[in-house]
């Protein structure tokens, strides 16, 4: 085969550190995911929705043939996390949480899971972030010590 071909949709979840509400404000936080999307985009891995609380972020992208996942992690919480503390001197302190969670997505499940992203706010209404992501890890069968999740 003389061609690379590949499509993988992944679901990316990640926290501020310490789950720290800082992007209660709607505008910053639609302009993070924005700029999330963006960075997306140019590492190659475009993004289908980008959603979120004020304290996490749900990622759905096609991931990129040329980067592994740590790597378009790393770069988007870098690049995001520097621009949101050139916003505003509340946002100095601003950090994303050392860790994430990286899920492989079926094409057949990519619609529901983009209704999902976009029904945050809603969601968490009913749910916290905590609990959301313990069921993430179970339902993807994900070994976790809970001492080691948070930060």
């Amino acid at each position: 085969m003389s061609q690379s071909l590949a499509q993988v949709y992944l679901h990316i979840v990640f926290s501020t550190k310490e789950r720290r509400p800082f992007l209660t404000d709607p505008k910053l936080r639609a302009e993070c995911h924005a700029y999330l999307a963006g960075t997306c985009h140019q590492r190659g891995s475009p993004s289908l929705i980008v959603g979120g609380t004020e304290d996490h972020v749900h990622l759905l992208c096609m991931l990129s043939r040329q980067e592994s996942i740590a790597v378009l992690v790393r770069e988007l919480k870098r690049e995001s996390s520097k621009t949101l503390k050139e916003k505003s001197p509340e946002l100095r302190t601003f950090y994303w949480q050392a860790g994430y969670g990286a899920f492989s997505v079926s094409p057949s499940h990519v619609e529901a899971l983009k209704r999902y992203i976009a029904s945050q706010e809603e969601h968490h209404r009913k749910e916290t972030f905590q609990d959301e992501y313990r069921r993430l890890l179970r339902k993807y069968g994900i070994a976790y010590d809970e001492r080691y999740v948070w930060d």
